[in-house]
């Protein structure tokens, strides 16, 4: 074995979660040395909130998260708020504002956020290894890790994997996280993609194929989770924020709920026009686009004049309205997810400083790990908190 340089901390991992560790641990005078694969960190904040990042949501809380153990990130959130980020980004002098739903975005460009991490990791004098391939992690008899590269071998008695999920593969995204945390025995939870657009099987794509882009204002449920926001057509099946926020919750084979108009007593506004000579496809125009009302309308069978239903008729509609089920055939993958659903299991993990049980020293932070938030920020704030809490154990 090569002589290996020794570090206090070594991150591997670039991104919002291990930029975060490292400037912490650095801060707290560790010497810490920061890995990347790429040439450039922190490409997905990059490309984040159209580029201009939506860096955390203030209405953040545990129950915006999905994990096989939902109490899980409540530990790191608490202690890493939204308002803990927020004063960071103020004493950068960064602008921002609030968008819908406590969503927090920079007025110019996602590179200050970057820019930001990297200014708090020169605080820390953290060393940098940018298009630096880890070949090789091993843990020696001393308990520490050996961590051979293309620029070198390194030895540290803290090593933390920030390498986040399967998203995005064309900018980098891989499976190290979860190689690692196989080899040294640890659970990890099937991953999958989430706040991801779903496809139409053939049948409903034939009849609403040729939607794409029209949007919704609907109500999408599906496993207990409950969005009400824009859903889009495209033109393979469906997107827009409720769609992404459901995909999360949808698996394989599930049918989802759309309550078409959610602000409406359905069944009472139909059963008063009941007289009316108007066409249901033309009367369901008011409230709809009118190129969806009329193909809802012949995928349902209720192209005739109202006078025409019977009471019954029209409460079956009036229910088909409230209830759109749609069985999705799958979703557009990973190139169009914006999250990994899954991960490394949190069982094997403290949720204080999100150290391996049985692997001292190990430490998993941010997309590799088993919690996943909802859109609009959730995601990022847990990169912060993750990492803060890794950060601050090392």
């Amino acid at each position: 074995m090569k002589t290996a340089m020794d570090w206090d901390v070594i991150v591997i991992g670039a991104g919002a979660a291990g930029m975060m560790c490292a400037a912490q641990a650095g801060q707290r005078g560790r010497r810490v040395l920061l890995i990347d694969h790429s040439s450039k960190p922190a490409e997905k904040i990059r490309i984040s909130g159209g580029g201009r990042c939506n860096f955390t949501n203030l209405h953040c809380r545990p129950e915006n998260y999905l994990s096989q153990n939902p109490h899980f990130c409540r530990s790191a959130l608490a202690r890493f708020t939204p308002q803990h980020f927020i004063a960071l980004v103020e004493r950068h002098g960064i602008k921002y504002h609030e968008k819908t739903l406590g969503q927090l975005f920079c007025d110019d460009s996602a590179q200050q956020i970057i820019a930001m991490l990297k200014a708090e990791c020169a605080l820390g004098k953290v060393t940098w290894r940018l298009t630096c391939d880890v070949l090789a992690v091993t843990r020696e008899e001393d308990g520490s890790f050996h961590v051979a590269t293309h620029q070198g071998n390194h030895r540290t008695p803290s090593l933390v994997i920030a390498t986040g999920g399967l998203t995005v593969p064309k900018i980098g995204a891989s499976p190290f996280a979860y190689r690692i945390a196989e080899q040294f025995g640890l659970k990890i939870i099937p991953p999958r993609p989430a706040l991801v657009p779903l496809s139409f099987p053939p049948e409903t794509l034939a009849q609403f194929g040729d939607l794409s882009g029209i949007s919704l204002d609907a109500e999408v449920s599906c496993h207990g989770g409950c969005f009400r926001e824009h859903l889009l057509f495209t033109h393979r099946g469906l997107s827009g924020p409720a769609i992404l926020q459901i995909s999360s919750y949808w698996n394989p084979g599930d049918f989802i709920s759309i309550n078409l108009l959610p602000d409406r007593n359905v069944r009472s506004w139909l059963l008063q026009a009941h007289s009316s000579r108007t066409r249901f496809d033309n009367m369901l125009s008011e409230a709809l686009p009118k190129r969806f009302a009329q193909q809802w309308c012949n995928a349902n069978n209720l192209v005739k004049p109202m006078q025409q239903f019977t009471s019954d008729e029209l409460s079956i509609a009036a229910e088909a309205l409230c209830n759109w089920r749609v069985q999705p055939s799958g979703t557009l993958g990973y190139n169009k997810a914006e999250v990994t659903l899954g991960g490394v299991d949190t069982d094997e993990l403290s949720s204080k400083t999100m150290e391996a049980k049985s692997v001292p020293g190990l430490y998993f932070i941010g997309e590799a790990v088993d919690v996943t938030g909802q859109l609009g920020g959730f995601n990022f704030q847990w990169a912060w908190a993750s990492g803060d809490a890794a950060g601050h154990a090392v």
